[in-house]
């Protein structure tokens, strides 16, 4: 199994797909593992690269706060251990929040960004309802509880259940200790990129569910304004989870998206 030491911590890394390296960052307490949807697909065109961001799966879990900028930095370590100069970047909810702050730190390794579900944090941020953030603070809440009680906020009300159960029996297999779920959430409350995104020069597409609950979509219409020449794509009837209300809609715009930056249009995207 591949690692990187990076900063204190052992970060668990794999590859699959041949081509032009993507870079696949997940989001708060989520292993690589919750990739299964997406990857495979990606991975037919390209050299996807994923890691498990410190506190989860088989990454370390020191203590401390993992600051965003500190988790950009295991970002970098992984392409690095994986002889990658520059990659495209896709980042989901606090993983898009590490994309982002990866393209201001390392912008000569970034061809493509693209950023789903997250926001810039700061003032700007729209926030999620009171008892959304309730739940996301976990107090006095078993995992199996915390686990069914976000299930209303992240997905669609139309999505069928039985795509719930896989993602949720991938989450519970790899459950984040409470140490490393608050050193990650340390992380996004500390972290604002609003004031600094209008210096990202990578080519960015924003990719947001209309009924995300946890992120509103508003953050998504925010970065798109905010990041020169940014694109932006709302999918209906999905809400956080979009590559699960809608794994058609968003693969399709996220190979569409790659293949422009690619200089053709693929097959597989049409």
């Amino acid at each position: 199994m591949p690692f990187v030491e990076n900063q204190g911590a052992k970060i668990y890394w794999d590859e699959q797909g041949s081509g032009e390296s993507l870079l696949l960052i997940e989001g708060l307490s989520y292993p690589s593992y919750m990739w299964h949807r997406t990857r495979p697909i990606l991975a037919q065109t390209y050299r996807t690269i994923s890691l498990d961001n410190r506190g989860v799966g088989q990454s370390d879990v020191p203590p401390g706060v993992y600051s965003i900028e500190l988790m950009a930095s295991d970002a970098a370590a992984v392409l690095d251990a994986a002889g990658v100069p520059s990659a495209h970047i896709f980042g989901v909810s606090m993983g898009g929040m590490i994309a982002q702050e990866f393209a201001l730190q390392y912008p000569k390794r970034v061809r493509s960004l693209i950023l789903g579900c997250t926001a810039a944090g700061g003032p700007h941020a729209v926030r999620a309802e009171p008892e959304v953030l309730e739940i996301l603070m976990r107090q006095g809440m078993t995992p199996e509880e915390a686990k069914e009680a976000i299930i209303p906020f992240i997905y669609d009300p139309g999505t069928p259940r039985q795509r719930i159960e896989e993602d949720m029996a991938i989450r519970m297999k790899w459950y984040p200790t409470a140490q490393g779920y608050i050193s990650q959430l340390q992380g996004i409350l500390g972290w604002e990129a609003y004031s600094r995104i209008a210096q990202i020069t990578a080519p960015t597409m924003v990719i947001h569910g209309e009924t995300d609950l946890l992120i509103p979509p508003a953050n998504g219409r925010l970065i798109a304004e905010r990041i020169p020449g940014a694109q932006l794509m709302m999918i209906p009837r999905a809400s956080h989870i979009f590559e699960t209300d809608q794994p058609g809609v968003a693969t399709h715009a996220i190979l569409e998206y790659l293949a422009t930056q690619r200089g053709y249009v693929q097959a597989s995207a049409t």
